[in-house]
């Protein structure tokens, strides 16, 4: 088969040979050398050469003999059909059947008719490409002891097509709509008046742009879009197929064309068997909480020891071995085991270093690694010491925010209702009295790990043992129970502090202090909201500390100076003006939260470490050139009293300060306002010197945005 535009395509009688096994350096006598072949590479037909394969045709039937109505070919895509006649006057032929599929493909018109004698009388091939790689292929032809080769374009394999289906479908789906179009012109009204929406296309970003080329619909349409090239067939005995197959044979047989063939024995020998070369085969990545056993047992035993702790956090030694490989030597894995792990209550539990490494922070509150280590190992020796702890009583001591506080508790317990959070193991008696030298250098161990500990968080062991008292057996109480021991300890309390409080009264009398009404004494609790109580609870007053810090407190001094007042320190100063400093405007709560972070991030033994009390704290406030913003808060605000009080930095030094002053003024008459009213204030007081660049940098450094309206920094109520 040719055409006009040189593109070609294989006969029936090229053949692709078996593989030639040339013997080249046999010197053994049992397998001579029978005879030697010139091979010659012909290129004439390198890029034309196509092998037609018909995989539902038995080799024995060919189309030789069939009349070719038509040809076309795709170049790019490789992809061929050809027409052949059916021979309708064959006894196979079922001729009603022809007829039917017919009629149902063209109809009763005449136009555009599929077949012309109202009979099935053709069908169509599609090619499809059998490899899209055809280096390895070739067309070979042997002629005089000579072996001409010619690289194949292609291999295709044709297959009849079912096109003529798909039309008959399509006519019989075109004739439905028809009649249902003409059923009722009601229906034609409607499509008449129906609404077009219409819709802009936005720019097309590069990634959606490579998955619309890579998408099966638009790979189809760039092959719709490829034009036929029309061929014109000749079969096997026609003159020009002998012409066409000539150049199958080279051309040129002493010429530079086989120079491809003129290799060395070592170089053919390449060619034919290229070395091995291995594919990286890549791992499955796993999701990050998984740990794959296969991989983890070839690590390092020590690895696999830390890398198992460090997943599973707690865990019995015999588990542990469990998980080592068969035969593994029990005393090197608790050799291993004690690097990386702490003995609780028989259980190894991960140290705090291993989950927490140096310079790392908590994922929570960004708390140093060091901190959260001081406060994991303080949980750790609580449940050395007992098999239940109390979150608040934990929370209390080591000062750290209730995530992280949260997060040590889940790795070596649960909670259980009335008891606080339960150590997540039963104590493993047998392991300690198996390895007796292992726990006595554990107990060891944790014993210099508390006396740190007690400087640290300046606790003693005695504060924190239970005592047999009604508070610490309330757990076991019913409610009503429970609700009358409260009732009583707040009576208990409430007595005492008055005893206390008539008793200094009656000594600053002695002293001639003056205690009638509108003086008081400065260690005097103030009624009416101006002060709030300290935190008394139970277990604030068992573990030595108000208000989540230790309870040691000032004994008055009426010669220090300050009316017996406790005197901050020049750490507690540099903290609260660097806190305004940034913030400008603060609520208490907001103070103490900051406070207690700060804390956390000391080294032990800093000076900081001693009562802070809330009074303290705010006359601290006051000192450094704060004010309180009186905020009217409505009647059905939800915040707390630390929360309503509001304290703003009054005097910084620079010229900005009137202008805070005037907004602060502002929040004074009301808890929200609008960004319009604070402009025209600042207008009227301050005139021309109030700019559009002032309102915002005072509402940046002061005010929060919600709803539309403005609020001083901690005073929005969702």
């Amino acid at each position: 088969m040719a055409a006009s535009d040189s593109v070609q395509v294989a006969f029936p009688e090229v053949f692709l040979p078996q593989p030639l096994h040339f013997n080249m350096a046999s010197g053994e006598d049992d397998d001579p050398i029978i005879q030697e072949i010139d091979v010659y590479l012909a290129k004439s037909l390198a890029d034309k050469l196509y092998l037609f394969q018909y995989p539902v045709r038995p080799s024995s039937m060919t189309y030789d003999d069939i009349s070719h109505l038509s040809a076309k070919i795709k170049p790019k895509q490789q992809k061929v059909e050809l027409e052949m006649a059916i021979n309708t006057l064959s006894p196979n032929y079922c001729r009603s059947k022809g007829e039917q599929i017919a009629l149902n493909v063209d109809g009763t018109t005449c136009e555009d008719s599929t077949y012309s004698v109202k009979m099935m009388d053709k069908q169509t091939f599609t090619s499809i490409q059998a490899t899209t790689n055809t280096s390895r292929y070739a067309a070979a032809i042997f002629r005089k002891g000579e072996l001409h080769v010619t690289p194949l374009q292609g291999i295709l394999q044709l297959r009849p097509s079912f096109s003529y289906l798909d039309k008959a479908d399509s006519k019989l789906r075109d004739r439905e709509a028809a009649n249902e179009a003409g059923d009722s012109s009601q229906d034609e009204a409607e499509e008449d008046v129906k609404a077009v929406t219409v819709r802009f296309s936005r720019p097309e970003s590069e990634q959606a742009r490579q998955r619309r080329i890579q998408s099966y619909d638009f790979l189809q349409k760039k092959h719709a879009e490829e034009p036929w090239v029309h061929l014109h067939y000749h079969s096997i005995n026609d003159g020009r197929s002998d012409h066409e197959r000539q150049y199958l044979y080279c051309q040129t047989m002493g010429g530079s064309e086989n120079t491809e063939l003129v290799k060395t024995p070592k170089e053919y020998l390449a060619m034919l068997m290229p070395p091995v070369t291995e594919e990286k085969i890549e791992k499955p990545v796993g999701p990050s909480n998984v740990l794959s056993m296969a991989q983890l047992r070839t690590l390092p035993l020590g690895d696999q020891v830390k890398t198992l702790m460090k997943n599973v956090k707690v865990m019995p030694f015999a588990n542990l071995m469990g998980l080592m490989t068969p035969g593994t030597d029990s005393t090197a894995v608790l050799r291993c085991i004690q690097q990386v792990a702490l003995l609780v209550q028989g259980n190894w539990v991960v140290k705090s270093d291993v989950l927490y490494p140096k310079n790392s922070c908590s994922p929570h509150s960004g708390v140093a690694a060091e901190v959260l280590c001081r406060g994991r190992d303080f949980v750790m020796w609580r449940f050395t010491q007992e098999r239940s702890v109390m979150r608040k009583e934990i929370a209390g001591i080591i000062k750290l925010p209730p995530e992280d506080v949260k997060d040590f508790l889940e790795h070596m317990a649960v909670p259980r209702i009335n008891r606080g959070w339960e150590f997540l193991l039963p104590s493993d008696n047998d392991f300690m009295k198996k390895h007796p030298d292992v726990a006595q250098r554990q107990q060891m161990l944790w014993l210099g790990i508390q006396s740190k500990l007690e400087k640290v968080f300046n606790f003693s062991k005695e504060d924190l043992v239970p005592k047999k008292d009604p508070s610490r057996e309330a757990v076991h109480m019913s409610g009503d129970n429970r609700l009358k021991a409260a009732h009583e300890r707040a009576r208990q309390t409430q007595s005492t502090l008055q005893t206390e409080l008539t008793a200094r009264r009656q000594g600053q009398a002695r002293d001639g202090v003056n205690t009638g009404a509108g003086v008081r004494v400065k260690d005097e609790p103030v009624s009416g909201g101006e002060e709030e109580p300290m935190d008394t609870s139970s277990a604030a007053l068992a573990n030595g500390s108000v208000n989540g810090y230790p309870s040691n407190t000032w004994s008055p001094d009426p010669h220090n100076g300050h009316g017996g007042a406790p005197v901050p320190s020049p750490e507690l100063k540099a903290f609260i003006l660097n806190t305004f400093r940034k913030q400008f405007v603060v609520s208490l709560n907001e103070v103490k939260r900051l406070f207690n972070l700060h804390l956390a991030s000391l080294p032990p033994g800093h000076s900081l470490f001693q009562s802070i009390s809330d009074r303290l704290l705010q006359d601290t406030i006051l000192m450094c050139h704060c004010k309180q913003i009186q905020v009217p808060f409505p009647a059905q605000s939800t915040a707390s009293a630390d929360e309503q009080k509001v304290f703003a930095m009054w005097e910084t030094g620079e010229t900005f300060d009137k202008h805070r002053h005037v907004l602060f003024e502002i929040f004074m008459k009301n808890y929200r306002v609008r960004r319009n009213v604070i402009q025209a204030r600042l207008t009227q007081e301050l005139g021309d010197q109030s700019t559009k660049a002032d309102v915002d940098r005072l509402l940046k450094e002061c005010c929060v945005s919600y709803g539309g309206m403005w609020y001083l920094k901690g005073t929005v109520q969702s």
